[in-house]
Parts: C-alpha cells; structure tokens; sequence
C-alpha cells in the first residue's frame, strides 16, 4: 500500500478481458462525491456511486477501481478483499487514515487536492479498457543506410497482417517520413505536428482513430512543414496512449538521440540495431549502442548481410557485446524505398516477411503472449 500525491506509482488492476468498465465511488460526503465525479467527468468514466458496498452481488467485485471516501471505510470493512480499492480522503495530517486503509484492504492513500492528476490518469484508464500495454519496439540503425526505416515498416506491415492491433511511429522528423515509404503520403490523417502541443494524457482511442490508416496498421509520421522536434512532454504522453490500446508499436528511431528520442527510449520494451556486416559499420554500431544502451534494457542487433570477410552474424553481434535477434535478409525493399510497389515485408512469403514473423513470434512469447 502507498500514498498517492500526484504520480503514478502502480498499474491497473485487470478488467475482465480488457473491456472498459465503470469505477464505483463509495461516500456519503457530498464534497467529496462532488470532487470524485468532477474527475470523473474529465477522464471520460461515468461512475456507480453508493453509500456503502453495493447489495447488488457482484459490483464490489468487479468494478476495474473502487474510490472509497475516507468517511465510508468502516462502512466497507467487511467487504471481500480485491485489488483496485482506493482510500480518497483530505486530511494529510490524520495518521489514522492508514489503520483504516489497511482494515479494506486498500492499494492506495490518496489525499486531495494533491493526488487529482494521478486519480483522473486512473480513472480514464478505466475509461478505456487498458489491459496489457502494446509490446513497444524500437529499430535505430547502427550507421546511415542501415535499412532501419525499411525493417521498422516491414515488422509493422507483418504484426498487422498477423492481426495485432498495430501502431508504427515515426521518430526522425529528418528521414523522410514512413508514410511515403508505405505509400501513403496524402492519406488522411494527423502528423505529428498536430500533437506538439499535448500535455498530461493523451486519449488512446482518440490517437488512434486519428491517424492515417495504411496497409491495415496506423501510422504516426511528420508532414511536410517546417516542424522537426515535438516537446519531450508531448512525446511521451503521445506513446504512453498508443501503448495502452495494447497490440505492438514499432518505433523508427533516428541515430542522434535528443530529449524527445529519449522519452521513447524509456517506453521501449526492445530495441534492435540494424547493423550491416562490415567493419565501419560495426565501430559505428558500437557507438550507438553505447548511447542507447544506457536507456534501453533490453537492446539486440539485427545483423545484414552481404558479410565482409571473416564476419558473420555472430562475429558481428560478439563484437558489439549484443544479443543477436537474427539475420536480416537482404532484399531490395530494404535498401531503398520501393517507389509506388508494395511497402517493405508485404509479400508474406518473401524472406523478410519470415523474418519478421519469427521475430515477432518470439518477442511476444518471451512477452508472455499478444
């Protein structure tokens, strides 16, 4: 059990099959209820509310978030014990807040005013049904025409076709877009400049709807402008909405890393060093992986081909101290944008295709499953 002043400190307790439910509100202080269904209203969850546990079998238990007033707590002492069960209360200063915490059970202390933003973060959780977070990988290149971009589109195009709710984002304002790789370049739909100016949370529903749709997958990429850097705040609050709807995001990473590169570092679940089989490229690899390194836990290298004398895969991925995620097969798409054609890893009996699929069966399985 902790104290909530303001910061997400622990994850949502699971609703059943990840739908969506309602919170219930356990008070009979009508201030409090007043405060309670106010941020309510602004995570977009419309609440049960009732005086004490509900005589409808069933409600305690299966509401996904339980706020309960500090002024109904011994109300509810005899209630089931469950996760998800949050004491609200005012009073800082009322060390007995913890006793009664503990007599219900509770997960959390959450006083008020202080605790709203991490309450409202909760609640819209709530709101939208989050289950298991997308698994969230990032591809960076060890050197320039690594065919980064071209393997982060076809391991989207591929968990797409696999049936994943799938997310591909693109975060190098200067590589050139991945719309147009994937041939979508005017398709209808927000870039990323349209989020430059988002704070707090971001609605994960209201992301993905907005963005361009492309060979079954969404895509967040940058438009034309003269927009090349998005505030780290809107960086992050952008990707922790799309990893909530679950699925996978697939991140194209630039090689230089600045404060809006490192928050999507910090949500990466895996990355992958695209890292061709010669020597320059390796030194230039190792440099990366230094500076990624030292963000994301778990970093593997994509080794490709063709190889230069007395290297292999796994003299390459020795060299650089990495595990080694595979060998990337070498086809045209993944050296160059295949102008107007199907996109990267679309063909899903090519080699590259394979590739992916095995990577992706993988990643979830030591993911503990989609």
């Amino acid at each position: 059990m902790e104290i909530v002043t303001g910061t997400v400190t622990q994850g949502l307790p699971p609703t059943a099959g990840g739908r969506p439910g309602k919170p219930l509100i356990v008070t009979e202080d009508a201030d409090l209820l007043d405060d309670l269904l106010r941020l309510c209203a602004a995570a977009g969850a419309t609440p049960e509310v009732h005086h004490s546990v509900p005589e409808r079998r069933g409600n305690w238990e299966t509401a996904p978030l339980v706020l309960v007033g500090d002024d109904a707590a011994r109300r509810v002492r005899g209630a089931v014990r469950r996760r998800g069960v949050v004491l609200v209360g005012r009073d800082q200063d009322d060390s007995g807040v913890w006793q009664r915490a503990v007599e219900i059970g509770a997960d959390h202390v959450l006083m008020l005013p202080d605790g709203e933003q991490w309450l409202v973060d909760r609640i819209a959780d709530v709101a939208e049904g989050v289950g298991r977070p997308a698994l969230t990988v990032g591809v960076i290149g060890g050197r320039g025409g690594a065919g980064a971009s071209t393997l982060a589109c076809a391991l989207a195009v591929t968990s797409a076709r696999e049936g994943l709710r799938t997310l591909l984002v693109d975060a190098d304002p200067l590589g050139g877009g991945l719309d147009v790789l994937l041939g979508g370049e005017s398709a209808e739909g927000l870039r990323w400049p349209a989020f430059a100016a988002s704070r707090g949370r971001v609605g994960g529903g209201a992301l993905e709807e907005s963005l361009p749709r492309l060979h079954s997958l969404r895509v967040l990429s940058w438009d034309r402008g003269d927009c090349v850097a998005i505030a780290p705040q809107a960086v992050r609050a952008v990707l922790a909405a799309a990893r909530r709807r679950g699925g996978t995001v697939v991140v194209d990473l630039p090689r230089r890393i600045d404060d809006g590169v490192a928050e999507v570092l910090a949500q990466l679940d895996l990355g992958l060093l695209v890292v061709p089989a010669e020597l320059r490229a390796v030194a230039a690899g190792g440099r990366v992986a230094s500076a990624v390194g030292m963000v994301v836990r778990d970093l593997r290298v994509a080794v490709r081909g063709p190889y230069a004398p007395g290297l292999d895969d796994n003299e390459v991925a020795g060299l650089l101290g990495l595990p080694l995620a595979g060998e990337v097969p070498v086809e045209s798409g993944l050296l160059r944008p295949n102008g107007g054609k199907a996109p990267p890893g679309a063909n899903a009996r090519g080699p590259l295709a394979r590739f992916c699929k095995e990577f992706w069966e993988r990643a979830l399985t030591e993911a503990g499953g989609s």
